[in-house]
């Protein structure tokens, strides 16, 4: 017994004999012709589409490309000290740097001088962390306050407590509280 057919409990209906079942009958070379066209077709129609979202996909793709020497901006991502279900605040730090850009790996992979206080953190980072640094102080943040892990992560702890209140739900009562968390200067 087939799969099919000990999971569902009838025989499988290849797409060739979609005929009721019962006695089966075969097909002619006009059937097979048709069923070959309409293959075709279907093809062509899925090779379009294709077409179309690789089209859409490159126009609005920008390739990064970096020089040797070149100064960049290097992505971090904050980490919670406790559960926090809001989004990212505005003043946490997105990038860090400048720095320089020492060699490139390949098409999309870049090494970068380190400062000493990243040690454990590897060198060579995909273009997707990487912005291109516009020479402005603002963007500037001091990583010696930091604590950075291999991961590119860093901890944020709440600082006070700002304002607290209990939402009634239909039954029960749900605690609120407002957190300062600590935040670095960017």
């Amino acid at each position: 017994m087939a799969l099919y057919e000990a999971l569902y409990g009838i025989k499988c209906r290849s797409p060739i004999h979609w005929h009721e079942t019962g006695e089966r009958k075969f097909l002619g070379s006009e059937e097979v012709d048709q069923a070959m066209k309409d293959i075709r077709l279907i093809r062509q129609r899925l090779q379009t589409s294709i077409d179309r979202q690789r089209k859409y996909a490159d126009h609005r793709q920008r390739p990064l490309e970096f020089e040797v020497g070149e100064k960049v901006l290097l992505k971090i991502a904050p980490l919670r000290g406790a559960m926090r279900f809001a989004k990212k605040d505005k003043s946490s730090p997105r990038y860090i740097g400048p720095f320089e850009v020492l060699e490139h790996i390949w098409k999309a992979a870049y090494r970068l001088a380190l400062p000493p206080a990243f040690s454990r953190v590897h060198d060579v980072f995909h273009v997707s962390t990487l912005r291109k640094y516009v020479n402005d102080p603002t963007h500037v943040l001091s990583y010696n306050e930091l604590s950075i892990d291999p991961q590119l992560s860093y901890e944020e702890k709440p600082v006070a407590i700002l304002d607290r209140k209990d939402k009634l739900l239909r039954n029960k009562t749900m605690p609120l509280v407002k957190v300062q968390w600590s935040n670095h200067k960017i």
